[in-house]
């Protein structure tokens, strides 16, 4: 249903600008069945976190589908105020120059076509880009930096990120993460230091010419990248849509849709 009323939303605000004044925010979807874990191609959606995140922030959020090209996908990203680019499976490693890990999985070609497409938009057109998780390693590649395929197998550490959600609450305290001074990041969250929740076993690699390193955790693993002198392009690597109890966590959103809010249409 919620998707549903999202969808509806969306189709209602496109043809009806002046009934709304709240920025429309795009969520690129994604696909899967909700019996198995088994991509479904004949669902796209988003979860509900996202959705109530962006809504209780002060934004309309909308579901983009997968399958839009060309007039109709730039029609789609002409329309949004801002773009979040969420959670969920690989991206393809010959987009940044790699063989596949063997534990690279989930990968969706129309995916990763898409939300290229509208990253490499949104960093040169200044409108407001939001990377959550994969999100930010979207956000990487798009701009050519790479990805750790596997942090256990790739990188020296003890540090555990990978606290899947079928065996811990969405909103698990994983480890620390320490924020770069005098960053928009550190401006929004006010605070040089935050306990984040943790879902990937991907990261940041090689970071895209262009971006800064604005977060770490503590074995080095970057958390959060930054495009400077744009007005809201971030991508962090925790879910701060599962932790909106947290006011730092909240703000993340909350600037993020001021700043979509000042697009002119």
């Amino acid at each position: 249903m919620r998707v549903a009323y999202s969808v509806a939303l969306y189709a209602y605000a496109i043809r009806n600008p002046q009934f709304t004044m709240k920025p429309i925010i795009g969520i690129t979807a994604e696909r899967w069945s909700s019996s198995t874990t088994t991509p479904n191609h004949n669902v796209h959606g988003a979860l509900a976190s996202y959705l109530d995140a962006v809504s209780g922030a002060g934004g309309l959020p909308v579901i983009i589908p997968l399958t839009l090209s060309g007039d109709d996908l730039r029609e789609v990203y002409a329309r949004l105020d801002g773009i979040l680019i969420p959670g969920g499976g690989d991206v393809e490693p010959t987009l940044f120059d790699a063989s596949q890990h063997p534990k690279t999985s989930d990968i969706d070609p129309e995916r990763d076509r898409v939300e290229l497409d509208f990253t490499r938009r949104a960093a040169a057109d200044r409108k407001p880009l939001f990377g959550i998780c994969r999100g930010v390693q979207v956000f990487n590649v798009a701009l050519g930096g790479t990805l750790v395929q596997d942090i256990p197998d790739e990188l020296e550490t003890d540090l555990r990120h990978a606290y899947p959600s079928r065996e811990f609450p969405g909103n698990h305290h994983a480890h620390s993460v320490k924020i770069e001074e005098e960053t928009l990041l550190a401006r929004i969250l006010g605070v040089p230091i935050v306990t984040v929740n943790s879902r990937h076993h991907q990261s940041v690699k090689d970071v895209a010419p262009g971006l800064e390193i604005v977060a770490r955790a503590p074995d080095g693993v970057i958390e959060a990248v930054e495009l400077p002198d744009h007005p809201f392009a971030l991508g962090v690597q925790w879910h701060p849509e599962n932790l909106q109890a947290q006011p730092e966590m909240k703000a993340l959103f909350v600037k993020f849709v001021e700043e979509a809010a000042k697009r002119e249409r």
